[in-house]
């Protein structure tokens, strides 16, 4: 039984745009590509809001506005779409967030290139919600492949001076991991024809498979390699902070806030529920990658003079948090990994776009090259303020509530890992203060004391970020809401229970 094809819907809208941007790239120049760019985000926005509207919390369904047409039969492949709390909040972020880059990179991108980006921008809106939704890992794979296409070129064609050299490190790392990716796909089709005598790539099917550990852990390693790249974990992370101090501000949005969601997503939605017996053995595995991740992270972002490369540090430290609350194997956890995956994608785009406005203005991104912004931009030094203490998880915003959550359920199951990882958390501020003081205080540079303040296209572009990172970390219930039953289904599917403490605070 098919539903209205909602999903797909929201999948073609932007991939159309995508297309007539590019059919009618020499009439859709400079300003009117923008316009046009924008209006199909916020069309795809208008769009997701009425199909969230659809959602049922509480549903006895696993997944919701589920799509499933036989694709190619002989092969058990089919065009399967739904989403779960962890799937629309996904959605959520992503629709949210382009438009958002799009605005705030108004004037970033040369006019007789406008319409190239802004086609490519939309193509990978369009896929990463196909990832997203996909419920078929065939399906899925296909999806996470196309992703690297738009991609490779917002990063090779957009970006700064060794944008081509950054592009092809993302390409190969990515193309090695989808390879790993594919040759556990046809493992596991192989196990379902052996154990069923029936090949088939549906999720649900594969996680009522009943895999023996041994294959479950040979699966496990294939799957758990391709998402730790996309993640990036370390140490096969290297190739994240190459492409974002290359790809313009917008891209390192996309590329940090959004697609490297997919290796956490890839985690929850596939991996545990498929090979349950072999996520809770080698759990110990990733949570030791999740923890060297966290203070590699930190320690090497304190040492970065480029500051997209200190902020893709940033990122690989809280990709560790959200592993961590992944691996720790509680409620708690998982559901602070799913609210951080929310709150990291808002803080990414605070701090790279509010970078982005004075990257545009000073023609720099050395962090030595500025100093005394506060004084003459008292604006964009508070929203980059904003950005840093996001980053940092200060009590009162989203990133706040994510990470507190994640250690708390970390505590209860490893409390001395948990313990050790907490002190990621001062590192993580002697790096922002240190930024902020470097550049924001002190007597103006030279590059620093004619530039001008935020204008108001500026601070309509950031605004809903910086409204959503307070409200959230105000009013986070809503957003637990949603996820909670996301997690409990981990939960149930890794045959895990909760430790007594969690169990006894819950009936409280």
């Amino acid at each position: 039984m098919n539903n209205a094809p909602y999903l797909s819907l929201l999948i073609a809208t932007p991939l159309l745009g995508a297309f007539l941007t590019a059919l009618f790239a020499k009439r859709l120049q400079g300003r009117h590509a923008k316009q046009v760019g924008l209006g199909i985000s916020l069309l795809t926005l208008v769009l997701f809001i009425y199909v969230a509207l659809q959602y049922e919390l509480n549903s006895p369904s696993q997944f919701q506005l589920v799509e499933k047409y036989s694709w190619i039969p002989s092969f058990g492949v089919n065009y399967a779409l739904g989403v779960d709390g962890l799937g629309l909040l996904m959605l959520a972020m992503t629709i949210v967030l382009v438009p958002v880059v799009l605005l705030a990179g108004w004037n970033d991108i040369a006019e007789e290139d406008t319409s190239r980006y802004v086609s490519l921008v939309l193509a990978l809106e369009a896929v990463v919600i196909g990832v997203f939704t996909a419920t078929d890992l065939f399906l899925f794979y296909v999806f996470f492949e196309a992703m690297l296409i738009p991609m490779y070129f917002l990063i090779g064609r957009f970006g700064g001076p060794e944008r081509r050299r950054a592009a092809i490190k993302f390409l190969v790392f990515s193309l090695i991991g989808g390879l790993v990716l594919l040759v556990a796909l046809i493992s596991l089709w192989v196990t379902s024809i052996k154990l069923t005598g029936v090949g088939s790539f549906d999720l649900e099917f594969l996680s009522t498979l009943g895999i023996d550990p041994g294959t479950q852990r040979w699966l496990f390693f294939g799957f758990f390699f391709a998402f730790a790249v996309k993640a990036p974990l370390v140490p096969v992370h290297s190739w994240l902070p190459d492409a974002a101090a290359q790809a313009t501000p917008g891209s390192a949005v996309l590329l940090i806030g959004i697609l490297d969601k997919v290796g956490t997503f890839g985690m929850l939605r596939f991996l545990i529920p498929i090979m349950p017996d072999a996520s809770v053995d080698l759990a110990p595995v990733a949570i030791g990658f999740a923890v060297v991740s966290i203070f590699y992270g930190a320690v090497m972002a304190i040492g970065q003079n480029d500051m997209k490369r200190l902020m893709a540090y940033v990122s690989i430290s809280h990709f560790g948090f959200i592993v961590l609350g992944i691996f720790a194997f509680t409620t708690q956890g998982i559901s602070g990994s799913m609210f951080y995956m929310l709150s990291h994608g808002l803080s990414t785009a605070a701090l790279f776009l509010a970078a982005g406005y004075l990257f545009h203005r000073t023609k720099s991104q050395q962090i030595d090259e500025h100093s005394g912004v506060f004084q003459v931009t008292p604006l964009l030094a508070g929203v980059i303020l904003f950005g840093a203490l996001s980053s940092v998880a200060l009590p009162g915003l989203a990133s706040f509530i994510a990470e507190f959550t994640v250690l708390l359920g970390a505590f209860a199951r490893y409390p001395i890992v948990a313990a050790i990882a907490t002190i990621g958390i001062v590192v993580a501020a002697v790096y922002a203060l240190w930024l902020y003081q470097r550049t924001m205080t002190g007597h103006p540079s030279a590059n620093v004391t004619n530039i001008s303040d935020l204008d108001g296209r500026e601070v309509i572009a950031i605004a809903p970020v910086i409204f959503l990172t307070i409200l959230l970390g105000l009013i986070p219930q809503p957003v637990f809401n949603l996820v909670n039953e996301s997690a409990e289904l981990v939960m149930e599917s890794s045959n895990v229970v909760d430790p007594p403490s969690l169990v006894d605070q819950g009936e409280k």
